[in-house]
């Protein structure tokens, strides 16, 4: 089948109406009816401020990317992106075609 990777790239700590705006954004999603998505931390990144972070034992929490990912239709994406900018929330995305589909395991 043929779809949409959309990946947002957001702050660990970033909040939205008091909420981490990966949960905010897995939430919307689950709210239009999208089938799934997944946020990934990260072990390491810098940002359009050029300040490298990286996961270290003593370093505070909060500062590391996080990556809320979905695999939709053309449609959901277009519904995913315009509810984040009715909310006028700020934040950095990537848009990709993708191939997608279900790998069936032989029963034996």
């Amino acid at each position: 089948m043929q779809g949409i990777c959309l990946k947002f790239y957001v702050q660990e700590d970033r909040k939205h109406h008091h909420v981490l705006v990966y949960e905010w954004l897995l939430e919307q999603a689950r709210q239009l009816g999208l089938n799934g998505g997944s946020a990934f931390k990260a072990m390491a990144g810098f940002g359009r401020h050029g300040l490298l972070h990286e996961d270290h034992f003593f370093e505070l929490a909060g500062k590391l990317p996080v990556v809320v990912e979905f695999i939709v239709t053309e449609a959901e994406a277009d519904r995913l992106l315009t509810r984040v900018q009715a909310e006028e929330v700020t934040l950095f995305y990537a848009k990709t075609a993708v191939d997608f589909g279900w790998v069936k395991g032989l029963k034996g």
